[in-house]
């Protein structure tokens, strides 16, 4: 299973990152190989939201459509993914926001993915494994051109990918 995670200081209020992320309609402006996403249900639960949505990635000749289950917790400033249907065999992705100042915060992205197939793992694996790793920079960049361009924090990025 290949596995990504990151812990960023980034220059926007943790309320203003939760929110970007949790647009889940707006990513195929922005968010690496995403072509379309889809927000089948919505229901309340406790803390939050939890949205059944459908994405469509494009890479190339590659084209596949999954669904997730995203639990948005504002008070906590935590998203959870998890995996319903498509072409991985595992899928689950974390985030969360920490307010470090007014217009900083530590952002936390953590993926897990293994494919169904292992034709799909060698086509795609090299292709999603770098689209992870540019997640949180895009999204960064998007907050920048919805918030205004932020004062980069002097803080090293941890990032591991296993």
């Amino acid at each position: 299973m290949r596995r990504f995670d990151t812990k960023r200081d980034i220059g926007h209020s943790a309320d203003d990152m939760y929110a970007l992320v949790a647009d889940i309609e707006h990513y195929p402006k922005f968010v690496p190989l995403c072509e379309r996403t889809r927000i089948i249900k919505r229901r309340p639960v406790p803390d939050g939201e939890q949205l059944l949505c459908t994405m469509t990635v494009a890479y190339k000749a590659f084209n596949e459509t999954f669904t997730t289950r995203a639990t948005l917790m504002p008070a906590r400033r935590e998203i959870l993914v998890e995996y319903v249907d498509g072409p991985f065999r595992v899928l689950e992705n974390r985030w969360s926001f920490a307010p470090l100042a007014a217009r900083l915060c530590e952002v936390e992205f953590f993926i897990a993915y293994e494919f169904r197939s292992r034709m799909l793992e060698f086509v795609a694996g090299a292709v999603f494994d770098r689209a992870f790793r540019k997640f949180v920079d895009a999204f960064e960049a998007r907050a920048d051109v919805l918030y205004g361009r932020a004062a980069r924090p002097q803080v090293e990025t941890k990032a591991a990918l296993r």
